[in-house]
């Protein structure tokens, strides 16, 4: 890909990645909107049971990369991939792959709350009640009521279970719809800007839900807040013009990053 900068990006990491902790591997992608390389050889290895964040300036690719990882970009005409993507041992892009299947067990939340015009219990109960998750009415109240308080919601909402979802803040809206991605029972949740449209300490309530969540959950976060991503995140990935610059334990990227364009974007000289 071409920049009006003159830089060479690879992606760097020598932090120790345990492929027995491996729980989405990614080799070699290339990622096109018709004729435009939005992603260019991407290889990354989500680790199980931790938070990863992606960083990096507006249109470098950080969300279109996280689409890729349940196939979401498939719904935007004339895109094409290129390469791997493996989760549970197999390509999610190989031929004959059950694409509802994958959305099932790699659930998404998007950058602003999303919650159907229906009751709070049945935002959580759609997804439970489609896929047959359910043996009763009892089973599926009681996959409501656990998918709540898995989102820290449930002390808040159990009074106003048939109240229209869109009567919640902005905040518990977004708690709302994590709840509705857990009731599906995924195995990772992807988070695009989750905190973009929360004031700060619904914000703070997020990342305290994701870390409690990981120890259940692999979780693939899309952020622009530095602190954020710092403070919530095991791994972090910095992307430019679609391309990976460094993937590597947050700590490292924030404290001894081995490139400098990661370097210069932290500090806020670049970007």
């Amino acid at each position: 890909m071409t920049s009006a900068r003159k830089i060479t990006l690879r992606a760097v990491s020598d932090s120790p990645l345990s492929e027995d902790m491996e729980k989405i591997r990614v080799e070699s992608l290339n990622f096109y909107y018709g004729q435009k390389l939005a992603l260019s050889n991407i290889s990354m290895s989500i680790q199980d049971r931790l938070i990863t964040a992606l960083i990096g300036p507006s249109g470098c690719g950080k969300s279109t990369f996280l689409r890729c990882l349940n196939r979401m970009n498939d719904t935007i005409r004339g895109t094409k991939v290129e390469g791997r993507v493996e989760f549970g041992g197999q390509d999610i892009y190989s031929p004959g792959a059950d694409v509802v299947e994958l959305r099932r067990r790699v659930g998404m939340v998007f950058q602003r709350p999303n919650p159907f015009p229906q009751s709070i219990f049945d935002n959580i109960a759609f997804g439970p009640r489609v896929l047959g998750l359910h043996a009763n009415k009892r089973d599926l109240s009681e996959i409501v009521e656990g998918s709540l308080r898995s989102a820290v919601l449930w002390d808040e909402v159990r009074d106003r279970l048939k109240e229209n979802a869109l009567g919640l803040s902005l905040g518990q809206q977004q708690r709302l719809c994590i709840a509705r991605t857990i009731a599906v029972k995924p195995e990772v949740i992807l988070m695009d800007e989750p905190c973009s449209a929360l004031d700060p300490i619904a914000t703070l309530q997020i990342e305290e839900l994701m870390r409690s969540l990981k120890k259940d959950y692999s979780i693939v976060i899309v952020t622009h807040n530095m602190q954020q991503a710092s403070r919530a995140s095991e791994y972090t990935g910095l992307f430019w013009l679609g391309e990976l610059v460094e993937f590597n334990a947050t700590e490292t990227i924030f404290t001894r990053p081995s490139q400098k364009l990661t370097e210069d974007y932290i500090t806020g000289r670049a970007g």
